[in-house]
């Protein structure tokens, strides 16, 4: 029986990714729970931000809709509508319009065919099954040492790891947008485009924390499938 998931130096693989996501996650809550404090020059609310950009970017159809949660904000592109949390869509503060002006970002996308965007659409299905199977896969490979088990978990944690490199560029790029329509568009005063930009920047770097774990998690599991086979 072969059993070395957490034993020698292939587990500090993991500790690249757990600090980076610790420092991501403690730094977009630091950065929004100051900037969700901050009113914002024009006084928009993070909902009419949003309406003004899909509006002047010919997107009327899209709706803005309110959702539960705290930072669950998203845009559905199957549903073609932007979906805000409570706080960031009746807030009029600087953190509520950047997040709803990222969500914009995807919209906008959308509208031009962004092809990452696309492709990460074509994945998504597929992730959703990946998510939970790779891991369950994995374990019953190296309970019973079965070769081809850690096989399979692998191609699936590569499925994973391209998920995360298309939207790390995804997620950029929708924070990139929102920059140029607020500006554009006066919502934020340039004073205050450095704000805005330290709020996405927070975001943005989930994105790369969950990048750096999936990779390092294929890493291991690939150093881990070769030794077995070395053992057989």
């Amino acid at each position: 029986m072969f059993f070395d998931p957490f034993h020698g130096w292939y587990f500090w693989l993991l500790i690249p990714g757990v600090l980076l996501g610790l420092y991501a996650q403690i730094k977009l809550s630091t950065t929004y729970n100051r900037y969700i404090r901050e009113p914002i020059a024009s006084g928009l609310s993070g909902a009419e931000a949003a309406r003004e950009i899909l509006d002047r970017a010919g997107l009327a159809n899209v709706p803005v809709q309110e959702i539960g949660g705290h930072l669950t904000d998203h845009y559905d592109p199957m549903k073609k509508a932007l979906f805000l949390s409570s706080e960031n869509y009746h807030e009029r503060t600087l953190a509520a319009v950047g997040v709803a002006a990222h969500e914009s970002g995807h919209a906008l996308q959308h509208k031009a065919a962004y092809a990452p965007l696309k492709l990460r659409m074509a994945v998504v299905p597929i992730t959703q099954f990946a998510s939970w199977a790779w891991m369950s896969i994995t374990l019953v490979g190296m309970f019973m040492n079965m070769f081809k088990f850690i096989g399979i978990g692998i191609a699936i944690l590569t499925v994973l790891a391209i998920f995360q490199l298309i939207t790390l560029p995804v997620e950029l790029d929708a924070s990139r947008r929102a920059k140029v329509q607020l500006l554009n568009s006066g919502i934020v005063q340039p004073q205050e485009g450095p704000a805005i930009s330290r709020v996405l920047n927070a975001a943005a770097l989930t994105y790369v924390a969950a990048l750096v774990t999936a990779v390092m998690q294929l890493l291991r599991l690939v150093m881990i499938a070769s030794s077995m086979r070395d053992r057989d």
